[in-house]
């Protein structure tokens, strides 16, 4: 009898644990979501490739949240706008449709400042050709921004030793060059060939650590995501000679081990 008293006593401390831990959860998603304001965007309704005149049957209509896109998307007003447009580049099946990636130009707020998201800041860094992954890095794509500084060396001050890491992933481009996600260059035409900066979507925190990255002695590197990659890699090490030479073997036996894998 006294075992049953304990387990109903366990049964039911696990029954008000659970009830408030659920209540303490709702509370915090109502806080996250608080004041949050959903619009509706025009999606591709089916997956489109890169040329296809667009039809009415190919687009459909997502309800996503306001802060989670930029201005560089279409709203349902827009639908005539685009009807019988060319594709650029392809476009998954439910992704939010872009100006960018249609062939029109852009007849609304012309810019770069339109296409921030509130609470967001536009800033340049100096970059180009293999910097920035041979200049084949382009508006709406997304990048790790990646460092190589130069310090002088905790053991020895008189000596410099250099320092790799990953300063910033899944990063948004805004611009390259003078190229504007959705918009044309002032003479009309779509900027070719290089550029010699890149501008990215940060927080203001995230500008703050682009500036001091910039002025500190060393060199930033751009690596090119998958548009469908938000993959975040939690712990990335800094990379020098001593971190190098102790995984060298072990990264190369690892990749030819995913090789094996992948091989027909």
């Amino acid at each position: 009898m006294k075992n049953k008293l304990v387990l109903l006593v366990a049964v039911m401390i696990g029954i008000v644990a659970f009830w408030l831990s659920a209540r303490y959860l709702d509370k915090e998603r109502d806080k996250l979501y608080a004041g949050a304001v959903k619009i509706q965007v025009i999606v591709a309704a089916r997956d489109l490739p890169a040329g296809a005149v667009l039809t009415r049957e190919d687009l459909g209509l997502l309800s996503v949240y306001k802060s989670a896109v930029g201005g560089n998307i279409f709203l349902p007003e827009d639908l005539n706008k685009i009807e019988g447009k060319r594709l650029k580049y392809p476009v998954k099946r439910k992704a939010p449709l872009m100006w960018s990636q249609v062939d029109m130009p852009r007849t609304s707020a012309s810019g770069l400042a339109p296409i921030i998201k509130k609470r967001s800041r536009a800033i340049s860094i100096a970059i180009s050709g293999a910097q920035a992954v041979s200049g084949l890095v382009k508006p709406n794509d997304h990048v790790d921004v990646l460092g190589t500084f130069t310090f002088p060396s905790p053991t020895n001050p008189q000596q410099v030793e250099s320092v790799t890491l990953t300063l910033m992933q899944n990063v948004s481009v805004l611009a390259t060059g003078m190229q504007i996600a959705g918009q044309e260059v002032a003479d009309g035409r779509v900027q070719q060939g290089g550029y010699n900066a890149v501008t990215f979507e940060v927080s203001p925190r995230e500008a703050e650590l682009i500036v001091f990255a910039q002025q500190t002695r060393g060199q930033l590197y751009l690596s090119l995501r998958n548009p469908d990659d938000i993959y975040y890699e939690d712990q990335l090490p800094s990379v020098n000679f001593d971190y190098l030479e102790s995984v060298l073997k072990e990264l190369n036996e690892k990749r030819q081990m995913d090789l094996r894998h992948i091989a027909p």
